[in-house]
């Protein structure tokens, strides 16, 4: 299985292919091919026993053109400045083609924050804003949960940034606690906006939801709520992975006893009446429906060639290598890219700047119902992309994105149109 692929060439990759599908200049290329600014920073923390400690932290804003950036921050031993830096570029992707005001962000912390207490936890939190502070704002970026961080590492960010600046601001963090201003909705938005994008495919390809069996790598925060979403729907759960090992159940899993299981032992392995399997395992499981909802470069080749789904939806970011995007374009399997199928997560992040903006807070109904809406004309709008241009559906969500883009570059004056547009101009 994958790993070992360098994700920023990935991502420079994908930008590539759809320039030169929409016809587009070696310019826009130049353009999005690397972050705007990128922040390397050491923060020092005072650990428990007496002893300092520093730690690397990273903050990556691509375009910001477009708007403030936008983007989670990680805390994962296994952080590096190239997947930094090509988060933040797929962040600017994601939130063009859900048609958000935004570029791209992201922030990482090298550290395995199970290592750490709750006060070295939070002494880490406070000091990479110490850190980066200056770079950050509601009009600059705007920093949000990721991997291995939540509402509370948050919540500690955002007053640590208002004790610096003197000042209310809860607009420059988002996937905040309620009480401290977030939005009804945030936790599951990126799960829920996985969901939609999994319906819409089903019944574009004619499939049923109901009976439909899932598996899902990476049993958290976006996979929980996914499973938990598609069994309302009708769905089964089969299989089932976190960072600890996997489980594959042929006759299904409730989700909730699986929820319960892992918040019990720490893990879905060992859930009785499963047998156990590795990643590979749960990613090649029989099913109709896989979720891979943990790191980059899960799905290459060998892994794409055993693929039993019909669908894959990619809850996380860049789970899947080019050579193994070959293989399930050849396969002629549905590919839900990234981009589009966890952009439910940055889009109730909006939401929640919004409404901080505002001060006035809408119901978790309206959340949702402004979520389902969006998604679901995003969806429509890369499958069109994809029919239009015979484009596999990653380059296609690309292609609506970057169209996008390239649209507000020139409206700056700061691209040319491309030879073909410039020549129509001119015969009138």
């Amino acid at each position: 299985m994958g790993g070992a692929q360098n994700p920023f060439l990935i991502a420079q990759q994908q930008v590539r292919n759809a320039v030169a599908a929409l016809g587009e200049s070696e310019e826009l290329f130049e353009l999005l091919k690397a972050p705007a600014h990128f922040i390397e920073v050491q923060i020092p923390v005072r650990m428990d026993d007496g002893s300092l400690r520093v730690f690397t932290g990273y903050r990556s804003q691509h375009l910001t053109t477009l708007g403030p950036a936008k983007g989670g921050i990680r805390f994962h031993p296994a952080v590096t400045a190239d997947e930094v830096k090509a988060l933040s570029m797929w962040m600017t992707f994601k939130t063009s083609v859900v048609g958000l005001p935004y570029g791209g962000g992201k922030g990482g912390v090298v550290v395995d924050p199970r290592k750490l207490s709750l006060g070295e936890l939070e002494r880490l939190s406070r000091g990479y804003v110490r850190a980066i502070w200056p770079y950050l704002g509601p009009d600059k970026d705007i920093p949000a949960p990721d991997v291995n961080t939540n509402a509370q590492i948050v919540g500690w960010m955002t007053d640590e940034y208002e004790t610096i600046v003197g000042a209310s601001c809860p607009a420059v963090f988002t996937g905040k606690p309620l009480s401290m201003g977030g939005s009804l909705g945030r936790e599951e938005a990126t799960g829920r906006g996985t969901v939609i994008t999994i319906r819409e495919a089903l019944a574009y390809l004619g499939l049923p939801v109901a009976g439909a069996r899932v598996a899902v790598q990476g049993f958290g925060n976006a996979g929980q709520h996914a499973a938990r979403l598609l069994e309302e729907l009708g769905a089964v759960l089969v299989a089932a992975s976190d960072s600890r090992g996997g489980i594959v159940c042929p006759g299904g899993m409730r989700v909730a006893d699986l929820i319960a299981y892992k918040q019990a032992t720490g893990s879905v392995v060992g859930f009785p009446g499963s047998r156990a399997t590795d990643q590979f395992g749960v990613l090649t499981a029989d099913c109709d429906i896989l979720v891979p909802a943990a790191l980059e470069n899960q799905i290459d080749a060998e892994v794409a060639r055993s693929i039993r789904a019909r669908v894959v939806a990619e809850a996380a970011n860049g789970p899947t290598t080019p050579d193994g995007d070959h293989v399930l374009a050849q396969r002629k399997i549905f590919l839900i890219p990234d981009i589009l199928a966890n952009a439910g997560g940055v889009t109730v992040s909006y939401f929640e700047w919004v409404q901080n903006r505002n001060q006035y807070y809408w119901t978790a109904e309206e959340v949702n119902a402004r979520l389902e809406q969006r998604m679901v004309a995003s969806f429509r709008d890369v499958v069109a992309m994809a029919e239009r241009h015979g484009a596999y559906t990653r380059t296609a969500a690309y292609m609506y994105a970057i169209h996008r883009i390239a649209e507000s570059l020139r409206m700056r004056g700061l691209l040319r149109a491309p030879a073909r547009q410039a020549l129509r101009a001119a015969a009138g």
